[in-house]
């Protein structure tokens, strides 16, 4: 079979092979029509670029490391995805590194990251402040952190804005009748957790109601094996609480499925409202209320700041882009 060439390409596209060879460096002049038309073309007949000696000729290896902590996190996978789909759409491959909340490997896939001469690094939440240093990297490799703050403030950070999330959330529960609302957190302490606190703190404060750190907030770890035994624990200490802002939306369907085996109906006796509107939050019995990341803007963004600092490294820049979220409220108010 023989192998499509740059000549076929344009013949398909109806363009010219030195317009072609511009879609694929991504620079010079062309329409946005142009360029799809072009990269269409490129999908259908499966057009193998020579990488190696593209990459040599303009010392780029045309890939992104993206860091991970849990692919299996809806949050994350969807917005990797989004991220992908739209570096693709650019030239650029990615390499999907899932650390597992690991600090060694981590650290090991920065290492190959290096190695494999990456262009770019997105790196996505985890506990503890990143501490990779652009200035120091032996090649210079620019990144933008998606709810990590960096510990270089003269870095990018990508974040929703979880505060607002928390705060909208925890007045929702209020409005609806709470009187004395509890936060269920998990244990890591991710900067985003920390905000999500706070706007729940805040929102007690506006609505003249207490905060105490043992009736108001409950950590749980859905690891554990007695975790539902701790949860019951709580809520039989707790009698006062009458709703419940789960800092993401795994602990909230766990709520919805343990409350009522201990005889707490959902919403007359405990509101609940999560964080990440996952699928599942519209077929639960009943559909669980959630704030709603806007995933597509965070993908767009961190991709349009990284391609940015990679076509002109020199300019270092602190940027801080927060992205506002929606609430989706439902039969669990």
């Amino acid at each position: 079979m023989k192998k499509t060439s740059i000549k076929d390409i344009a013949k398909l596209s109806g363009v010219s092979v030195a317009t072609v060879s511009r879609v694929i460096n991504n620079n010079g002049r062309f329409s946005e029509e142009t360029r799809k038309k072009v990269l269409k073309v490129i999908k259908e007949t499966n057009y193998q670029m020579n990488f190696s000696a593209k990459s040599l000729r303009m010392n780029k290896s045309f890939s992104v490391g993206i860091l991970v902590p849990d692919i299996s996190n809806y949050f994350f996978s969807s917005v990797v995805q989004q991220i992908e789909a739209i570096l693709f759409e650019e030239g650029y491959s990615t390499i999907i590194c899932n650390t597992g909340r690991n600090f060694d490997k981590e650290m090991a896939y920065l290492n190959m990251l290096e190695s494999k001469m990456v262009d770019g690094l997105i790196v996505i939440s985890g506990a503890d402040e990143f501490g990779f240093k652009y200035a120091n990297a032996e090649n210079g490799i620019p990144f933008v952190c998606i709810d990590r703050q960096p510990k270089d403030k003269n870095t990018i950070f990508i974040s929703s804005n979880h505060y607002q999330g928390a705060f909208e959330a925890t007045e929702a529960l209020i409005q609806a009748g709470v009187k004395n609302p509890a936060i269920f957190m998990h244990n890591r302490q991710s900067s985003s957790a920390k905000e999500r606190l706070k706007g729940f703190q805040d929102a007690l404060k506006k609505n003249n109601i207490v905060y105490n750190e043992e009736l108001s907030k409950y950590t749980v770890d859905l690891q554990k094996e007695d975790y539902q035994e701790n949860m019951h624990t709580f809520i039989k200490n707790a009698a006062c609480v009458d709703g419940i802002f789960a800092i993401n939306d795994n602990i909230a369907l766990e709520l919805l499925e343990f409350l009522p085996t201990i005889g707490k109906k959902i919403p007359s006796d405990i509101k609940i409202i999560g964080f990440d509107d996952t699928p599942q939050c519209k077929y639960t019995v009943p559909k669980l209320s959630s704030v709603k990341q806007n995933i597509p803007k965070i993908a767009q963004i961190t991709v349009d700041n990284l391609l940015s600092i990679i076509a002109n490294p020199d300019q270092k820049r602190s940027v801080t882009e927060i992205v506002p979220i929606d609430l989706t409220l439902r039969e669990s108010l």
